[in-house]
């Protein structure tokens, strides 16, 4: 819960709510500086003028706080992403798109700390909660893509992909799994739209861990763009 949100909080409700965000904020920093791998308690205390064990008033342990922040990412992206899709209309599917993907790599180049968190390695040691506030979060921020396809097919503008076959053991885990898109879509379409994701997630990270500092910021532009352009015809999307 955001300190803005809290209207109905009590006084000393409002403090917690104000040092769990402090203590996030000085995480984050120190992600910035020295990447998440490094974040540590007893960092943060001395950044906030804190002991080490103060801090555990506000959470359990690291991974408590890990997840807190994984969540957060996750939220921040989805809504940046979210905002983005808004501006085209909703049956220009093509145009939000290329937006979506455009904001999807804006926000790692703007927070490659988060980034590298929610969406790079895993943390060692960081053991994520089997269901909870980060699997939600997750599912709501990579939903946008989903509902990009999704709205494609109610309009009739997905075109069959360029690879049909999908493996037997694909398509049973689309089954179980997947409750967002179930049989909305063909099981070929549905792993086009990982295909889009898969090749959208490893440009922008090129980009993002310095891959492309050889070119100019122009060309780097129009390169994404042709490679949204370039996934979203292989997954039957309405690209031109």
């Amino acid at each position: 819960m955001s300190i803005a949100e809290s209207g109905s909080l009590t006084r000393r409700e409002r403090q917690r709510a104000a040092t769990v965000e402090e203590i996030k904020e000085v995480a984050r920093g120190l992600m910035r500086d020295h990447g998440a791998s490094e974040v540590r308690f007893t960092d943060i205390a001395k950044e906030m003028g804190m002991t080490p064990p103060a801090l555990y008033r506000y959470y359990a342990d690291r991974d408590e706080l890990l997840t807190d922040l994984i969540a957060d990412g996750y939220r921040d992206l989805g809504r940046t992403v979210a905002a983005a899709r808004e501006t085209v209309d909703q049956d220009d599917v093509a145009g939000r798109w290329i937006v979506v993907g455009k904001a999807y790599r804006d926000w790692a180049r703007s927070e490659p700390a988060q980034f590298a968190l929610i969406l790079g390695m895993p943390l060692p040691g960081y053991v994520a909660p089997e269901d909870g506030p980060t699997t939600d979060a997750a599912k709501d921020a990579m939903g946008q893509l989903a509902q990009l396809f999704l709205r494609a097919a109610e309009l009739g503008v997905l075109s069959e992909p360029l690879v049909r076959e999908v493996a037997d053991e694909l398509v049973a885990h689309f089954e179980e799994k997947d409750e967002l898109v179930g049989d909305a879509i063909p099981a070929a379409t549905h792993q086009a739209m990982l295909h889009a994701w898969a090749t959208l997630h490893g440009v922008t990270c090129l980009d993002v861990y310095g891959q492309f500092d050889w070119m100019g910021e122009a060309a780097r532009d129009a390169l994404f763009e042709s490679t949204l352009r370039s996934a979203a015809l292989a997954a039957g999307f309405p690209v031109s």
